[in-house]
């Protein structure tokens, strides 16, 4: 398209396909794991590097590893806050209290961790309390 100067195209012509920069940005896992480095474009996936120096490069490894292990760490407290409001729907107040006990700790943990805000943490353990204190 001689002449088109659309800003879309022009972005389009500097995307390199994933396969021609290989493992250069990391060598564990896709490279599409790496939020905004990667699009997807007719079917295909397409790349432009963003990382220019080698500790950018270092940099985004490391933040595809700890986005891996937050992710894994809040999916865990979530279930446990699941698992809570799970047994108070069920009815069983002995069952919720036990499962209460076991969220605790995994609450308090992300907050140790810096996932959470101790505020959250005290919201969440305070509400789910009340909720089983309420059941007859």
């Amino acid at each position: 398209m001689p002449g088109h100067y659309n800003k879309n195209y022009w972005f389009f012509l500097r995307l390199q396909p994933i396969q021609e920069i290989g493992a250069k940005l990391t060598r564990s896992g896709p490279l599409s794991t790496l939020r905004g480095l990667s699009c997807a474009l007719s079917g295909a996936i397409w790349s432009s590097i963003l990382a220019n120096t080698k500790s950018a490069e270092k940099a985004a490894r490391q933040a595809v590893k700890r986005r891996a292990h937050n992710v894994a760490a809040t999916s865990k407290m979530r279930s446990a806050i699941r698992e809570v409001v799970t047994s108070i729907d069920g009815g069983n107040k002995t069952q919720a209290a036990e499962s209460y006990k076991g969220a605790v700790p995994v609450i308090d943990s992300m907050v140790s961790k810096g996932m959470i805000h101790k505020n959250k943490a005290a919201r969440h353990k305070s509400r789910l309390a009340a909720r089983i204190r309420s059941m007859s």
